[in-house]
């Protein structure tokens, strides 16, 4: 499907308008990811559902995905390649993108448990500081128990 001129007002609308047949793997990864990535935000960026965690932009991507006639693709940003574990490589087609037949069966847990390395990982570069500003200020904002309601 290419939805890279088309405006999805969320996930929802997105997967509605993919093939049946994908709609029902598209549903449960959307589960899968967020189960992974509790935290995450999701939005549409490039015609395509995507989830934020920790960061805005560029620097809060975490993972992609895309349906297909005949298959559905996930992207990782190539920054978080090291993350990703050896079991996706299977699947790895270029520097950032997996491709999942849709005529074979889903890897759920592998996706799973990737996308929990790749929040593990934000979280461990957030602790550490070895993260870009933009970054750990976003999640200084988000942690924050005391935060002003007005200028009084």
């Amino acid at each position: 499907m290419n939805t890279s001129n088309v405006k999805f007002k969320d996930v929802d609308e997105y997967i509605s308008c993919c093939a049946a047949d994908a709609q029902p793997v598209l549903k449960k990864l959307r589960t899968t990811i967020k189960k992974a990535a509790p935290g995450a935000a999701e939005r549409i960026s490039y015609g395509m559902p995507f989830y934020e965690y920790a960061g805005n932009g560029y620097e809060g991507r975490l993972i992609y995905f895309g349906a297909f006639k005949k298959h559905i693709s996930l992207f990782i940003t190539p920054r978080n390649s090291e993350t990703v574990p050896i079991e996706l490589k299977e699947y790895n087609v270029s520097k950032a993108t997996y491709k999942f037949p849709l005529d074979k069966p889903f890897p759920f847990a592998l996706i799973e448990t990737t996308v929990k390395a790749l929040v593990k990982a934000r979280d461990l570069q957030i602790k550490t500081g070895n993260i870009s500003k933009d970054i750990l200020s976003y999640h200084a904002q988000q942690n924050t128990t005391d935060k002003k309601i007005c200028n009084l």
